[in-house]
């Protein structure tokens, strides 16, 4: 017997990237929730008509079993879709930024709009496994974290809690998106034209997701300065990370904290002392792969920490988290 889940949202990015992982999944049985008003307009081949495809209501997810909904859906319609779900008894993973943050002073500060379900803000346990695995089974409602904040986290925060980073110094994370962070939806400056042969900076000293990495790292706004930028290629996720080292003096000394926090972590990777991983190494994938350096004359520290925006950035974290909520092994469908 299968579990039966659902997904939101399936025709972005991170929606399809869900379908193709939870397809190959031994433990569940994926269902697609209409929700778009031209639904009629999206055929289906022939003879390969993948998932079933219900409508987006709680009436015919609870017909259908769900026992599990993900929503790859804007924070807006999140947040109304879960108010649905979880009376009917459905657990709801978010992939939005709709209950990412605690307050919904904090989220109207940084999503520019109103909270219209604080109650359920309070509730979200935000699904980070290696910071929060403990939580994460008995949640209603699952948060997935941001696809930088999931990189820029994992790289910063045993550093700061073993205080070999002098915050007061600053720290800067330069983080480069490949297109599909953008989401599917048109718009001229994700066109081919205006991508192809580029590179640009966006969303500078305001990025929303950097509260997400103050929360889970422990920071201060003032500790850290956070710009993303846009390459030219589908997706993958880099961040190179700059701050200067107190109480350590070579590179062995900061692999070793990682070593320690991350031993038994089954997505994340560490390379050798100095050694930094690319995007390669991690497309289509749910590792987090890292790499740090430190110049024992200066004190500076480079950290460089590579996701798939879509794999661990999305969907595949998403899916890891729903194997800890459904009792499976965590790796089950990702490895």
């Amino acid at each position: 017997m299968t579990t039966n889940v659902g997904i939101v949202g399936f025709r972005g990015y991170s929606g399809m990237e869900l379908e193709r992982i939870l397809t190959a999944h031994t433990g569940v049985t994926p269902w697609l929730l209409e929700h778009r008003a031209d639904s009629t307009q999206d055929p289906q081949p022939i003879g390969h008509s993948g998932p079933q495809r219900i409508p987006c209501t709680a009436e015919a997810a609870r017909e259908a079993g769900l026992q599990i909904v993900f929503l790859a859906t804007p924070p807006e319609v999140s947040m109304e879709l879960a108010a649905a779900f979880l009376p009917a008894g459905i657990r709801v993973v978010d992939l939005s930024g709709a209950f990412r943050l605690v307050t919904p002073e904090n989220y109207k500060h940084w999503y520019k709009s109103d909270h219209t379900q604080p109650e359920l803000l309070r509730e979200a346990v935000y699904g980070l496994p290696e910071f929060n695995r403990a939580a994460v089974p008995q949640a209603r409602l699952l948060s997935n974290p941001g696809c930088y904040p999931t990189a820029a986290n994992l790289a910063l925060r045993p550093l700061v809690q073993a205080r070999v980073v002098d915050t007061a110094r600053g720290i800067v994370c330069d983080a480069k998106s490949g297109v599909s962070g953008a989401g599917r939806k048109a718009s001229l400056k994700t066109s081919f034209s205006e991508v192809t042969e580029n590179f640009s900076a966006y969303s500078l000293l305001d990025h929303r997701h950097v509260p997400e990495v103050l929360m889970n790292s422990g920071l201060q706004d003032e500790d850290f300065s956070f710009t993303a930028q846009l390459i030219p290629i589908h997706r993958g996720i880099l961040e190179t990370i700059y701050f200067r080292a107190k109480g350590v003096t070579t590179s062995a000394e900061l692999l070793d904290i990682y070593l320690n926090a991350y031993r038994n972590e089954p997505f994340v990777r560490l390379y050798p002392a100095g050694a930094v991983p690319d995007l390669r190494g991690v497309n289509r994938t749910n590792f987090c792969d890292i790499g740090v350096k430190l110049d024992s004359k200066t004190g500076r520290a480079v950290v460089v920490s590579c996701i798939d925006n879509l794999g661990k950035g999305a969907a595949g974290q998403a899916i890891q988290n729903m194997n800890l909520m459904l009792g499976f092994q965590e790796t089950e469908g990702l490895l």
